[in-house]
């Protein structure tokens, strides 16, 4: 569910752009508009997990979103809905970065990747099922009602961690709440060289990906001349192979170890980003943007990976960076995009998917020390 709504704007742009009759830069603040206070409120919310429990701040949490996905349905002008994307980022921060503290509480490290591919494999399936229901569903019953449709959704799986509320306890710290204990152990979770190594990267990750998707909207539209269905069949198969290859990819990450999978995984969505800088058959665009999806499945869950064993007894503050420090990419990601398309579309793609490359390049040496899970602690 955070991730449908999240990944619910980014095919609308066009749409959005001729119903509110303003220009696609202001359309396009929709998207970083919830993507960084969302990544903000994270630091916030790990350590208060830590503190008093993953129970109590994930069940407020789902509530708050559930009340906040709603309210787009109500708006009449663009602030009203830039505004209404705020308030969504604050309220929902927290329910992933926290989710993943969770299962590190629960799973050694040498069994994590499996049961955190099942995590990312329902963040995929929000990406896959947002970004094609956001177009698909806009010609039947228009973006207010879908917003209503996934409160009630956000309600219905409060009710069920509500009912199931016993397995969401999690280890708890002593570690005080004060501002100068938060930012101590957010400088002691920088200090270590193998979390910041995995905190760049995630930054890297975040940023390509998101420049890359908020606008493939508006690249179909333009390049294709597509409808909101077109635009929506097309983006059909991104978000999938997490869904389906999630649980598979952590599980071979366990045995294998992350040193060649992720670097993989960076190259392999620069090469999908590449394809698309020529004009290709639309159906050649459509297996791009999968292998694209592919890519982030094959990296960013294994980077969340190691973050939930460089701090055992701060999981929460750390998966809290690393919500902060993903959706910060993101955020930044589509900006730096947007500012780059007055050069053109193609000149954005090139130069997105020549940093994307070498960073890939890149982490074949700087994970290389990221062998098998087994002998790990966490």
């Amino acid at each position: 569910m955070i991730f449908f709504q999240a990944y619910l704007i980014a095919p609308l742009i066009p749409s959005l752009v001729k119903e509110f009759n303003v220009s696609q830069n202001l359309v396009g603040l929709f998207v970083p508009a919830y993507l960084i206070p969302y990544g903000v409120a994270t630091l916030v919310y790990g350590p208060l997990s830590d503190r008093v429990g993953r129970k109590k701040v994930l069940l407020t949490l789902i509530a708050l979103t559930a009340v906040a996905i709603a309210l787009p349905a109500v708006v009449r002008t663009p602030m009203q809905l830039l505004g209404c994307r705020v308030l969504a980022g604050v309220v929902s921060g927290g329910i992933v970065p926290i989710a993943l503290a969770l299962f590190g509480d629960l799973f050694s490290y040498a069994e994590r990747g499996r049961p955190l591919g099942w995590v990312f494999g329902g963040i995929a399936g929000g990406m896959a099922f947002g970004s094609t229901c956001g177009a698909l569903l806009n010609a039947q019953v228009g973006w207010r009602t879908q917003f209503l449709m996934l409160s009630a959704a956000m309600a219905v799986v409060f009710a069920l961690a509500w009912k199931h509320r016993r397995l969401l306890e999690g280890k708890r710290s002593n570690h005080p709440m004060s501002v100068g204990s938060i930012i101590s152990g957010y400088a002691g979770l920088l200090a270590d060289p193998r979390a910041r190594r995995a905190y760049g990267y995630i930054v890297v990750n975040g940023m390509f990906h998101s420049g890359v998707f908020s606008w493939l909207g508006l690249y179909l539209s333009e390049r294709y001349a597509l409808s909101d269905r077109g635009i929506g069949l097309a983006l059909l198969g991104y978000g999938i192979p997490g869904l389906l290859l999630g649980p598979a990819i952590g599980r071979l990450a366990d045995r294998l170890g992350r040193r060649a999978i992720i670097p993989a995984g960076v190259i392999l969505a620069s090469v999908a980003a590449a394809v698309l800088i020529a004009p290709v058959p639309l159906a050649v665009a459509a297996i791009a943007f999968t292998l694209l999806s592919l890519g982030y499945d094959m990296s960013h869950p294994l980077l969340a990976g190691i973050i939930t064993s460089v701090h055992p007894t701060r999981r929460g503050m750390a998966m809290g960076m690393n919500g902060f420090l993903v959706f910060m990419g993101f955020g930044l990601g589509s900006l730096v995009f947007q500012g780059l398309l007055k050069w053109g579309f193609t000149n954005a793609l090139i130069a997105f998917t020549v940093f994307q490359f070498l960073a890939g390049l890149a982490a074949l040496r700087l994970f290389r020390d990221e062998g098998t899970a087994r002998g790990r602690a966490g």
